[in-house]
C-alpha cells in the first residue's frame, strides 16, 4: 500500500523527521533560502500533507494547486498565514502548535522588557566599541522594573505566563482582553482587569499578547500611543501587524513614549528604518526560539499530520467541521 506523500517546507528536526518518516514519504525543502511560491506549488501538487511555516501562505491559490491535500500543519501557534475558511471549503484540515511555546515566549517577552528598560543594547554596543571610559553616575541610566505597573494586552496562555513572572518583581499587573477572565483566574495571577484605554494610561510597560484578527490589526496606532505614559515602553511578541510602525516611529521621535522592544514586524523581514534607534530593542522573531521548544513545535506539527492521514483527529485542529464533512 502506497504511503501518503508529505511536503515539509523546512528540514524540521530529527525527532520530527522520525515521526513523519515512519508513516509517510516526505519531501523536505533543505535549501537555506525560503522555498519560492512556484516551487512550493510544484512540490505540493501531489501531496496529501503539508508541514509549513508562517512564511508560507495557505490560501485558495495554494489549495487549487494541491488537489490531493488533506492537511496543512503550521509549525506555529499563530496561523494568520492560513486562510482557514478556504481550507474548510476544500475539506483540508488546518492545525497549529499551541501550548508548547507559552513559557518560552513569556521568558522572551521579559527578556525584551528588561533589555529596553535597562538600555542593554546601548550598553552592549558601548562595551564592545572600545570607547567606554569607565563607570559614571549618569551613564546609560534606565528605568526600574521592580514595583512598576505591567499592562498586558491579551490575557491568554502567554499573557498569563508573563503575569506570573511579574510577581517576582512585585509589579502591579493589569490586563485587557476582549473576554474578561473569571475572577478566580484574576486572583490567581494577581491581575486586575482594565478597559483598553485605561490600561494604556496606567501601565509603565505594555506587553502585547493578542492574535492577529481584523479587530487587532493596527491596534497600536497614533491615537493609542497618545494615551500612553511618556515614560512607558511597548513590548511586542505577538504579531507585527498589531502595531502601526509608522505611528510607533512618530511616537518615539516625539517622545510620546520612552521606548519599544519588538520581536515581530509589519512587513517581515523588513523593519521600518525609523526603528533603528537606541531606545528600541529589535529581535528577529525569536520569542519561541529555544531548541527544546522549537523541537516540540516541529514534533507536534508532525504528529498532527500523521494523525489525520491515519484517520485520527489531530490534537490541534482549527476547523473540526472538515472531519464531520468527511
Amino acid at each position: 500500500m502506497a504511503r501518503p506523500k508529505v511536503l515539509a517546507t523546512r528540514p524540521l528536526f530529527p525527532a520530527a523527521q522520525e515521526i513523519l518518516n515512519a508513516s509517510c514519504d516526505v519531501d523536505y525543502w533543505t535549501k537555506p533560502e525560503r522555498i519560492s511560491k512556484q516551487e512550493l506549488f510544484r512540490r505540493v501538487a501531489d501531496k496529501e500533507g503539508l508541514v509549513c511555516l508562517l512564511k508560507e501562505k495557505v490560501n485558495e491559490e495554494l489549495l487549487a494547486a494541491a488537489p490531493k491535500l488533506r492537511i496543512a500543519s503550521n509549525v506555529a501557534v499563530g496561523y494568520d498565514n492560513i486562510t482557514v475558511a478556504d481550507c474548510t471549503k476544500r475539506g483540508v484540515a488546518a492545525t497549529n502548535t499551541p501550548g508548547v511555546l507559552d513559557e518560552t515566549t513569556a521568558d522572551f517577552a521579559w527578556t525584551l522588557l528588561m533589555a529596553v528598560a535597562r538600555r542593554l543594547g546601548e550598553g552592549d554596543a558601548l562595551a564592545r566599541s572600545g570607547h567606554w571610559t569607565g563607570w559614571d553616575l549618569d551613564q546609560l541610566v534606565g528605568a526600574d522594573v521592580w514595583g512598576k505597573t505591567l499592562g498586558l494586552v491579551g490575557f491568554g496562555r502567554i499573557g498569563r505566563a508573563v503575569a506570573r513572572r511579574a510577581a517576582g518583581f512585585q509589579m502591579k499587573v493589569i490586563y485587557y482582553d476582549a473576554v474578561r477572565a473569571p475572577l478566580d483566574i484574576e486572583r490567581g495571577f494577581h491581575a486586575e482587569f482594565r478597559d483598553f484605554n485605561t490600561l494604556l494610561k496606567e501601565a509603565d510597560f505594555v506587553s502585547v499578547h493578542v492574535p492577529l484578527l481584523p479587530e487587532t490589526r493596527g491596534l497600536f496606532n497614533e491615537k493609542t500611543f497618545s494615551q500612553m505614559k511618556p515614560k512607558s515602553f511597548l513590548i511586542n511578541t505577538a504579531r507585527g501587524l498589531v502595531v502601526d510602525e509608522a505611528a510607533l516611529v512618530k511616537a518615539l521621535e516625539n517622545k510620546t513614549i520612552a521606548g519599544a522592544a519588538l520581536d515581530v514586524y509589519e512587513k517581515e523581514p523588513q523593519i521600518h528604518t525609523g526603528l533603528m534607534r537606541p531606545n528600541v530593542v529589535l529581535a528577529p522573531h525569536i520569542a519561541s526560539a529555544s531548541l527544546d521548544t522549537r523541537m516540540k513545535m516541529a514534533c507536534m506539527a508532525a504528529e498532527n499530520v500523521v494523525a489525520l492521514l491515519k484517520g485520527r483527529r489531530p490534537s490541534n485542529l482549527l476547523n473540526p467541521e472538515v472531519l464531520k464533512a468527511n
